[in-house]
């Protein structure tokens, strides 16, 4: 997988994914994170990770065994870590580009790890950081950039 080709995965991309309260962005978060898998291009943070936990038990209601499951299972895409560097770069974007400090440290990851795109739903859909776009992945589809499901060969 090339770096063009990375998403950086917001938290409520996996929440929903977990949420059964919306089948709509159920279905498409499911589209969108069992691509992400397939093509082993999704990306993520520990801050998500942490954020996934929290809301995941405390706001909609999964069984924390569950989510707990679901956790490591995301940590296998090697979450953006923490340190001075990424600090400087999510201050630099609430200086650019007047983030909040909780969303810059979401850009700066998604810096961190080479993605090309920002999935989320709670930032400007279409809006630049340098070199991420920010799709919003409840208006837009995973074949639009390129992710689709590979073929499976059969045997003969």
């Amino acid at each position: 997988m090339t770096a063009g080709n990375l998403f950086f995965t917001d938290t409520n991309v996996l929440l929903y994914q977990h949420d059964q309260r919306n089948p709509t962005k159920q279905r498409a978060a499911q589209d969108w994170v069992g691509l992400l898998w397939e093509h082993e291009a999704g990306r993520l943070s520990w801050q998500v990770l942490n954020e996934f936990y929290a809301n995941a038990v405390g706001k909609i209601g999964a069984p924390p065994r569950a989510v707990r499951q679901a956790a490591e299972g995301y940590s296998l895409w090697n979450p953006a870590g923490f340190g001075l560097g990424m600090l400087h770069r999510a201050w630099y974007w609430m200086d650019q580009a007047g983030v909040p400090y909780w969303d810059s440290l979401i850009v700066a990851a998604a810096e961190t790890e080479n993605c090309a795109y920002l999935l989320s739903e709670d930032f400007q859909e279409g809006r630049e950081f340098g070199a991420i776009t920010v799709v919003n992945p409840f208006r837009s589809a995973p074949e639009e950039f390129g992710l689709r499901q590979r073929a499976v060969r059969r045997k003969k």
